[in-house]
This record gives structure tokens, C-alpha cells and sequence, in this order.
């Protein structure tokens, strides 16, 4: 792995003005170079351009959902060649959400309709126990004014009998409620497969995480754009010197919510597992995610945690690696993560870039 470093150290705003300052007009000429250069063609280019002239003449402003709207409801009009090609290229965006919730909402009915059988089960096995408590009253109030034998064996035989038939009774529905439990513990297992959710932390889980590397990969691999990933974790110097399990999740969902904030509507920010988050930046190069991570590093210190008396900076670690679509999933994220433990061998470094060898 090839890997490059980067320090919270501030570049001095003067050169850095004077250098900009000295090459803006090569870099506008650049810029207007490239620009011709990749000048959108194709029937994607085209038609949305069209959509977005539509939505210009209606008098409707641009934003994500009235483009969606017009974006779907004017492909009905193209030819078939055409919406062929415009939709086999929105199928690698889908992520089936919608399909998926239909899913979830079924094992939940399902689930409801087994919790249900078995409130039902339980009540009919209390009903026969307090049927059985009856009987055994009775039969007992039968053997007090009972003074011949035959009369209290007898009624000791139907005791018997009474307390052989609820026996198969409550074996039946003993069986009907360990069936329904153990389909109601499969619905749930189920449902927790499928959720995208980390209840905790408020953000995206590891599988729906993994899930959508793999989509961008897909996209990368058809549109050649840049992507990236960065791990991100509580510094764990930090950690060692609060000692506290309860704060550490404090300050841990802290993150989270930072995370949140600064991410864009294009970000996907997701719990890795054991305090570790991710986030998915896409159309992201590798410059940019590392300019993201040090306006993040820079916010999470300038948040303070109380711990009693004690005031707390947060400090953060950060691993950042490109996405491409010649690596599998797993082998991405673990250079993000070897991104954190390269930045850990420099106590003055928040994050470091980790690039996998093509």
C-alpha cells in the first residue's frame, strides 16, 4: 500500500493566495480546456437536459424531487430504444428501498399475527388451569361429606381422569406455542436482517454500509467518477484517559451526530461496529475527502464533553481510501481502517490517505 499523511498544521493563507493569485489564468484556460473536453454527450446527457429545460419553462425550480418527477414522468415519451438505455443505466442506482420496506412490512404482520396465536395460546392454557383449579375443589369438597370408601375411590378416579385429559390438553398447547414461538423468533431474526438502521447510534448500519460500497462500485465501473471512503473512530488515547464506559458512549454518539451534521444529502454515514463509523462520499477524489476530514476533525475538537469538573476536547482518527471497482468491498474498507492506524503512528496527525496498489 502506498500511503500519504496528512497534519492539522495550517497552510500559510498568504502563499497560498499569491500561488492562486499567479496561476489563475492558466488554470482558467485549463479549466475552459477541460470543459470542452468532457462536454456531456449521450442519451442520459441529453435528456436531462431536456427535463431540466421542461421544468424551466413550467416556471417549477430545479430541486431533487420536481427533477425526479419530471425526470420519470417525460421518459414515457421517448422512444423505446432510448428508455431502454436511460433505464438500464437508473437500475444500477436502485437500491430496491421500496421493495425492501414492503418485505420488512410483511414479517412485521407476520410477526403481530404470531405474537397474537400465541397471547392466544397462553390464554386458553390459563383458562384450563383455572379449570383444573375448580375441579380440584370440587373433588375436594366431595371427598369432606364422602364416608364410603367406594364413593372417595371413585371420586379419586375421576380426579384422575380429569387431570389425564388436561394433561394431553396442555401438551397439545404447549407444542402450538413453542411452533409459534419459534416462527415468531425467525420472523424477527428476519426483520433484523433486513433493517438498514443502527438504533443507537441514529445512522446507517454495516450491512446497508457494505451494500452501498458495492452499488458505488457498480456506478464507478460505469462512469469512471471518483469516489471515497473514510472510518472514522474516538481517538484512543482519548478513551484511555476517561475511563469511563458511559461517557465513552456519550461522546461516541457525539460523533455520530457531528457526522450527520457536516455530511452532504449524497453522504452515506454508517456504524461500522465497536464505535467505528464510515462514510460513503461520492463523486468524492481524494483531495476532497481529505479536505472533508479536516473541517470534520476540526469541528469534533472545537466540541466540548463535561465529564463532572473535567472539561473534554473530542479528538477524532480518521483512515481514508479511494473506492474503486477493481477491489472487493471488504479490501476497501480495510485500507480505510489501516488509513486510522497509519494516522495513530503520528500523535499529531488526525487522518491518513491509504491508496490500495492497482
Amino acid at each position: 500500500m502506498a500511503g500519504a499523511l496528512k497534519s492539522r498544521a495550517r497552510r500559510n493563507i498568504k502563499n497560498v493566495q499569491s500561488d492562486t493569485t499567479a496561476t489563475a489564468p492558466s488554470m482558467a484556460k485549463k479549466s475552459r480546456s477541460s470543459k470542452a473536453s468532457v462536454e456531456p454527450e449521450g442519451d442520459l446527457e441529453t435528456y436531462a437536459k431536456e427535463v431540466l429545460a421542461a421544468l424551466i419553462k413550467d416556471g417549477l425550480p430545479p430541486t431533487p424531487n420536481n427533477f425526479s418527477l419530471y425526470f420519470d414522468r417525460l421518459l414515457d415519451d421517448k422512444s423505446q430504444n432510448t428508455s431502454k438505455q436511460i433505464i438500464s443505466i437508473l437500475e444500477l442506482e436502485e437500491s430496491n428501498e421500496d421493495e425492501n420496506n414492503i418485505l420488512l412490512e410483511q414479517n412485521l404482520k407476520q410477526g403481530f399475527v404470531s405474537v397474537k396465536n400465541i397471547l392466544g395460546v397462553t390464554a386458553n392454557l390459563y383458562k384450563n388451569m383455572s379449570l383444573m383449579t375448580k375441579i380440584l375443589d370440587k373433588r375436594k369438597e366431595e371427598l369432606k361429606v364422602s364416608e364410603n370408601v367406594d364413593i372417595a375411590k371413585g371420586v379419586a378416579e375421576s380426579l384422575e381422569g380429569d387431570i389425564t385429559k388436561l394433561n394431553t390438553i396442555l401438551k397439545k398447547q404447549s407444542s402450538n406455542m413453542k411452533t409459534l414461538y419459534d416462527e415468531t423468533a425467525s420472523i424477527i431474526k428476519n426483520v433484523e436482517n433486513e433493517t438498514i438502521f443502527d438504533n443507537q447510534f441514529g445512522v446507517y448500519n454495516k450491512r446497508n454500509l457494505m451494500r452501498k460500497i458495492e452499488q458505488e462500485m457498480e456506478l464507478i465501473h460505469k462512469f469512471n467518477h471518483k469516489s471515497s471512503l473514510i472510518m472514522i473512530e474516538l481517538a484512543r488515547d482519548l478513551k484511555v484517559s476517561v475511563k469511563n464506559d458511559k461517557a465513552i458512549m456519550l461522546m461516541t454518539k457525539t460523533i455520530a451526530r457531528l457526522l450527520l451534521k457536516t455530511s452532504r444529502r449524497s453522504d452515506a454515514v454508517a456504524h461500522y461496529g465497536d464505535g467505528v463509523f464510515a462514510m460513503l462520499l461520492k463523486h468524492t477524489d481524494i483531495e476532497s475527502a481529505k479536505k472533508a476530514s479536516e473541517r470534520l476533525s476540526d469541528l469534533v475538537s472545537n466540541s466540548n464533553f463535561f465529564l463532572g469538573d473535567r472539561e473534554i476536547h473530542l479528538k477524532i482518527s480518521i483512515g481514508i481510501t479511494d473506492i474503486t471497482d477493481n477491489s472487493t468491498v471488504e479490501e476497501i474498507v480495510v485500507s480505510a481502517i489501516d488509513g486510522i492506524e497509519k494516522a495513530y503512528q503520528n500523535p499529531k496527525l488526525d487522518f491518513a490517505v491509504l491508496l490500495r496498489e492497482t
